[in-house]
């Protein structure tokens, strides 16, 4: 991404994800100073978005954090000692009546079948305490971050789990390359996400710049930007260009593969505004209803970018629906750059080509580089 913005953009630019994410156009096109916004239907997302944009007191935010581990440590120190040692920490709590309280409070059936008795308790204490915090949506991604690897299930297959495993229960892991057991406790994963989402706030607060970052959560077939780019500061403004990557087809139910976050926070959810999501297979009839989807998208953000705005889709295109999608979208393909992707974080270790497809409006002057 920073190769493309670096030579296609300059200082300044508006530069739109209607495929947000996580939010990673909209983190790199700030560090090279240029307004960046974003646009996803997930709600979960646009809060991971927010949190990795937000400007922070750093020293506040790290002591919200590691304070918040330091109260979750001492919760947890009941299950690795004794019962005397617990009293002297909460000596005006019965062991079992805690327990039971955080039980009391989850009605989530999916928490209650894929963590361990450990892990469940652990992770609910730390939800309780979010609310004595500022940064309250900090803790809540760094929660969700650790709830997320502390599942019952192999250590390699985190993105799709099919069935928790049984408490205990050895396998052969391909991750370790030797015999593991599914994670029985969330501190550890607390622990290590904590460090690293301090270390990665403070580092990306020196890297960034005052221009600004928009997070809408919504659908980009049809949301109005004209109201969030007033609010933004950038008012009578056109768009100066795309970089995203869409959902493939049939490939990833988005809203399914956080399910922990939405189950464990009560996120609202919009699963039938996903585009292509893996429930709908791949056939020609999702196909078809791909291109419309994606190519709708498209329509809709060229009302506000610039005639000569250049748009970048990351694409593994192998059921060769881009040409038709830019066809209905009413741009042209200017280039086409391809990439070997050799390995991706638990995609597995089978490589594919990935294909960054260059257009623009149909009715722009030709491109001159």
């Amino acid at each position: 991404m920073e190769w493309f913005l670096s030579r296609y953009f300059k200082e300044d630019d508006i530069i739109l994800d209607p495929f947000m994410g996580s939010g990673t156009t909209l983190v790199q096109g700030n560090e090279m100073k240029m307004h960046t916004i974003g646009i996803d239907i997930a709600e979960f997302n646009c809060r991971v978005a927010r949190v990795k944009t937000m400007k922070y007191d750093i020293e506040g935010a790290s002591y919200e954090v590691l304070d918040a581990e330091k109260r979750v440590t001492t919760f947890s120190s009941y299950f690795t000692n004794s019962e005397d040692s617990f009293l002297m920490l909460f000596p005006n709590e019965k062991i079992e009546n805690l327990k039971q309280s955080l039980l009391d409070e989850c009605s989530s059936e999916y928490l209650r079948k894929w963590f361990a008795p450990r892990t469940l308790y652990e992770m609910l204490y730390y939800r309780r305490i979010i609310p004595d915090y500022a940064y309250q949506d900090l803790l809540r991604v760094i929660l969700s971050r650790a709830v997320r690897s502390s599942r019952l299930i192999t250590h390699y297959d985190l993105a799709t789990p099919k069935a928790p495993l049984p408490v205990g229960q050895e396998y052969w892991c391909r991750k370790h390359n030797r015999m593991c057991k599914p994670i029985e406790e969330c501190l550890s994963k607390i622990h290590a996400y904590s460090g690293d989402t301090v270390r990665r706030i403070k580092e990306y607060d020196k890297l960034r710049s005052d221009k600004s970052i928009t997070i809408i959560q919504a659908d980009s077939r049809i949301v109005d930007l004209i109201t969030y780019l007033d609010k933004a500061g950038i008012k009578e403004r056109l768009v100066d260009g795309i970089f995203t990557s869409p959902p493939y087809v049939g490939q990833i139910d988005y809203h399914d593969q956080h399910i922990y976050a939405y189950e464990l926070f009560g996120i609202p959810r919009n699963d039938n505004l996903e585009i292509g999501p893996k429930r709908s297979g791949k056939s020609k009839k999702a196909q078809q209803q791909y291109v419309e989807d994606i190519s709708a998208v498209f329509r809709n953000a060229c009302q506000f970018l610039h005639d000569d705005a250049k748009i970048f889709i990351v694409a593994n295109d192998r059921l060769r629906l881009y040409p038709e999608i830019a066809k209905q979208s009413g741009l042209r393909i200017v280039e086409k750059f391809h990439r070997a992707v050799t390995k991706r974080t638990e995609q597995g270790d089978d490589p594919y080509q990935e294909t960054v497809f260059f257009m623009m409006k149909e009715k722009a002057n030709a491109f001159i580089k």
